[in-house]
């Protein structure tokens, strides 16, 4: 794996993992820091560019789902306005 995309795999790790600690509930908290840490882990030897690019945009793709779960969690179940 090239420096720039370790870089880009460490970033979205640390993103999703930042994220997810942001759910209230800590059923949903450690659900989720759970399946990113698995996810992570049964990926790491991949070597195909193809496939760790198409696993990057799937990563991007459900970060974007945490942070939409976080907020709607909030504002929805919590009657927060902001995080």
């Amino acid at each position: 794996m090239a420096a720039s995309s370790r870089a880009q795999v460490l970033d979205l790790y640390r993103a999703m993992l930042r994220e997810s600690k942001h759910f209230s509930a800590y059923n949903y908290r450690t659900y989720a820091v759970r399946r990113i840490r698995d996810a992570f882990r049964e990926n790491k030897n991949v070597k195909d560019p193809v496939e760790i690019q198409a696993l990057v945009n799937k990563a991007k793709r459900d970060l974007e789902i945490i942070r939409r779960q976080v907020n709607q969690f909030c504002t929805y179940i919590l009657g927060c306005f902001q995080l």
